[in-house]
């Protein structure tokens, strides 16, 4: 009798033990920010030589947006665009605090004399600017998924907003239109603009000597 009390004693603390430090595992655990991939630790895929990220989500002004938390989202222009756009003189950002609307003007791009709006793919608070990207546009169209990002924008009404973007197989055949888009606009690009998996050229605006850039680029960013 004595025996079986010590066996029985000897199971409920190993019980007590395992349950505490089942619950202790658990709120180390809890405790550990989940931590979200960067963009530029994804490969993207290549849809008509321009770069297109699974992880994104995009506007069909050529933006494009991550949610980083439940409602903190980065934005920035995406591989077209930084293609499309080419060597710029400067990128004016908005100010932090403003409250930007879907589909609404959100950054100013300068280039040659010229200038095109670029808009915004979400809803709500600029949080902060990269003002690296300010002091040296080439990071926007160098990295236009990773370092070249461009706001960051509090979107309390983020999930509602996401549901007016392109992602996935949309997003591809998207970027395919827009490539022939291009291509039946301007002829002289159909050998810059890939057709076969390559990469398209990193300054199509080089291209285009004789053509209205501003106008091209307006076509394509909506604005």
């Amino acid at each position: 009798m004595t025996v079986i009390m010590v066996l029985l004693t000897f199971a409920i603390f190993l019980s007590i033990d395992y349950v505490r430090g089942h619950k202790q595992l658990a709120r180390q655990s809890d405790a550990q920010p989940t931590r979200r991939p960067s963009i530029s630790q994804v490969v993207p895929a290549l849809v008509a030589g321009f770069e297109v990220p699974e992880n994104v989500r995009y506007h069909a002004g050529h933006t494009w947006a991550l949610a980083e938390s439940r409602e903190l989202v980065r934005v920035g222009m995406d591989d077209f665009a930084s293609k499309l756009v080419g060597k710029v003189e400067s990128i004016t950002l908005p100010q932090r605090g403003r409250w930007v609307r879907q589909g609404q003007k959100l950054w100013t791009i300068f280039r040659n004399g010229k200038s095109v709006d670029m808009v915004s793919p979400i809803e709500g608070t600029i949080t902060d600017v990269n003002e690296a990207v300010a002091r040296n546009p080439e990071l926007a169209r160098k990295d236009p998924y990773g370092e070249g990002w461009l706001v960051t924008v509090q979107a309390p009404d983020s999930k509602l907003n996401f549901r007016n973007l392109l992602s996935g197989t949309l997003a591809r055949l998207w970027t395919e239109d827009s490539a022939l888009r291009l291509r039946s606009r301007m002829p002289a690009l159909a050998g810059a603009v890939a057709q076969d998996g390559g990469v398209a050229v990193d300054d199509l605006t080089a291209l285009m000597p004789n053509q209205d850039w501003a106008t091209v680029a307006k076509e394509f960013f909506l604005s």
